[in-house]
């Protein structure tokens, strides 16, 4: 006696700052029976989640290890300065971090930037994640850069952003593991990158057997199609009396000339 079925579901890890909205939307149009859940979780936990098992994909900052997981990037954010508002980058349109020499530049642990050397001038201790930074840099203690979308997720009324031109970028992929490229892992892969419902790119090949039924079944098809286009032998005859006027006839016998007739009478 076996138990009851297990319905599949999708489980997706995402990390703060990127925004998976519009693809969970499009999932849940296209894979009603398949529920989406989802966690938001640091950086490290969500490649954690990948290599453990516990998530099928994921939305993260790159670069993965691409010996273990496989990834597609999908865009690259741009890089800003949070700052208070009356901090004296606000007066320019954007920052280069020559501009940042004078600062105290904070470098959280959770850092998602890979700087090879740090702009402005080093705090104390570094703060545990990004959101500790944002509120030392509302107290005053110094700046920070950081990736478009976590200023947007740590906002606050008294801070205010300007875009860094030269700093290092964060770019966010698809990240899944290497060896549980699933069927919904491969729908998913097509949602992100815009595919239509009717696309079959990023599926698995069919396997061969599924293959040899589908032209078998294909060739049955066309079969029955010849048979109902070849006329039947009566159709056949009757066309072939048509033609010639009278069975056995000479071909074209029967068959009217719109040059020959009764002679016109002249005038």
């Amino acid at each position: 006696m076996t138990g009851p079925e297990v319905s599949p579901s999708f489980r997706l890890v995402y990390v703060p700052g990127v925004m998976p909205d519009k693809w969970v939307r499009v999932w849940n149009e296209r894979q009603p029976d398949v529920p989406l859940t989802l966690a938001q979780v640091p950086a490290e936990p969500a490649h954690r989640m990948l290599l453990d098992g516990e998530a099928d994909a994921g939305l993260v900052r790159l670069p993965v290890d691409r010996t273990v997981l496989s990834a597609i990037p999908l865009y690259t954010e741009q890089t800003v300065v949070v700052v208070p508002k009356d901090h004296l980058v606000t007066a320019a349109d954007s920052v280069t971090v020559e501009d940042l020499a004078d600062d105290i530049v904070l470098h959280p642990l959770d850092d998602v930037l890979g700087w090879e050397s740090l702009p402005g001038r080093p705090a104390l201790e570094r703060p545990a994640t990004t959101a500790d930074a944002i509120e030392l840099v509302a107290a005053g203690i110094g700046v920070l850069v950081a990736p478009l979308s976590l200023a947007r997720l740590y906002h606050r009324k008294d801070l205010t952003h300007r875009p860094l031109e030269d700093g290092p970028a964060s770019s966010v992929g698809l990240a899944w593991p290497e060896a549980a490229t699933t069927d919904l892992v491969e729908d998913f892969i097509g949602i992100v990158r815009g595919r239509t419902v009717n696309s079959t790119r990023g599926r698995r090949p069919q396997p061969a057997q599924d293959k040899q039924e589908k032209r078998k079944k294909d060739g049955v098809a066309q079969g029955d199609a010849g048979r109902r286009r070849q006329p039947s032998a009566g159709a056949a005859g009757r066309t072939r009396r048509g033609a010639g006027g009278r069975t056995g006839g000479k071909p074209g016998a029967g068959t009217a000339n719109p040059r020959r007739g009764k002679p016109r009478r002249r005038s």
